[in-house]
């Protein structure tokens, strides 16, 4: 069940590359991970994903719920499955497969947002935020999918995060 028509900027369909939709994450509770990443991130619930009335079950966290931007694009979504096993990055044994790096402006943000993150529910997996090159904090989300808390605007931030030689 897969709703995306409609969904995407139609000026992208004009050229002959693939566009990216949205990042999929797997997880055993949909509704629990899409509203830690809802909170943690200010997006809004795509139009019918949003919770069912209190006592009313919620079929479609079951299957599939979409997470849109303030503009009404879909960025997230999250797939049900039945079981999954916890990545144990930095531990090698269960690979992290995937991980979202989300922007922050200052330390101070960093911090702020390293907070609030745990307070929705993430833990801390590593604190790099006093790194010279790169200053970061990767978490891990309710269900345990790393992501990384980021430092960007200055210009040793965005020089250090080329991709290329960060590990992560």
């Amino acid at each position: 069940m897969v709703r995306w028509s409609g969904a995407w900027d139609h000026r992208l369909v004009e050229h002959a590359e693939p566009f990216l939709i949205a990042t999929v994450l797997d997880t055993t509770d949909a509704r629990g991970l899409a509203e830690f990443y809802r909170r943690l991130l200010g997006f809004d619930y795509a139009p019918g994903d949003e919770p069912p009335p209190p006592g009313k079950p919620d079929t479609r966290a079951s299957v599939w719920l979409v997470l849109n931007d303030s503009g009404g694009s879909p960025r997230l979504a999250f797939q049900a499955v039945p079981e999954l096993e916890r990545s144990t990055w930095p531990d090698p044994r269960i690979p992290q497969q995937l991980h979202l790096d989300l922007g922050v402006r200052s330390l101070d943000d960093l911090g702020r947002q390293t907070e609030r993150a745990v307070t929705l529910g993430a833990v801390v997996l590593e604190d790099r935020r006093h790194d010279p090159d790169e200053s970061l904090v990767v978490l891990a989300d309710p269900q345990g999918h790393p992501f990384c808390l980021i430092v960007v605007g200055s210009p040793s931030a965005s020089e250090g995060h080329s991709g290329s030689q960060r590990e992560m």
